[in-house]
């Protein structure tokens, strides 16, 4: 099962372990998000994640993103910490670690209370190696902070909302 689980689309391990599916996908562009008036779906593009944004069909505004976003590849993760004029925090996790479904919640309650303010993505560590490997995570969860496209801080271990969103604001 294990190994049945690393092979997966990242959506897929997402909604298994967490118990709904994700309504923020990413790609190299920006945040694929569904309009909550249209249902619609629109890309917030990552340059963009500190604006007002409007649906491209209804013109409602659109919330910021609100939870944690899935970076299912190198190039939409180069590209997100790249172009957000926003602190990205990255969760650099995998779906067999019981600590990592712990924190999800936390996670997911730390994004919330920042939106607009910074953005929360998840690294599925097994899915992306070349990530994990390219900063040198020896354990999770880990966290890390990104201003400007450069880490400027990180913390291992599980962590409550509170202390995620201190990260952001000492970082």
């Amino acid at each position: 099962d294990l190994l049945a689980a690393t092979t997966e689309r990242p959506v897929v391990i997402w909604e298994r372990h967490t118990g709904k599916m994700p309504n923020l996908h990413s790609d190299r562009q920006g945040v694929l998000a569904r309009c909550p008036s249209c249902g619609k779906t629109n890309r917030l593009r990552y340059a963009n994640l500190d604006r007002a944004i409007r649906c491209g069909n209804c013109h409602t505004t659109l919330p910021p993103p609100a939870e944690p976003v899935e970076a299912s590849d190198v190039a939409s993760f180069d590209a997100i910490v790249q172009s957000a004029p926003v602190p990205v925090v990255v969760d650099f996790w995998a779906p067999w670690c019981a600590p990592c479904r712990m924190m999800a919640p936390e996670l997911e309650t730390a994004a919330r209370n920042m939106a607009g303010r910074a953005l929360v993505i998840k690294v599925n560590t097994d899915g992306v190696p070349e990530l994990g490997e390219r900063f040198r995570i020896l354990s999770i969860p880990t966290l890390a902070l990104f201003r400007g496209g450069k880490e400027v801080s990180r913390f291992s271990g599980v962590r409550p909302a509170a202390d995620i969103e201190a990260l952001v604001a000492r970082g």
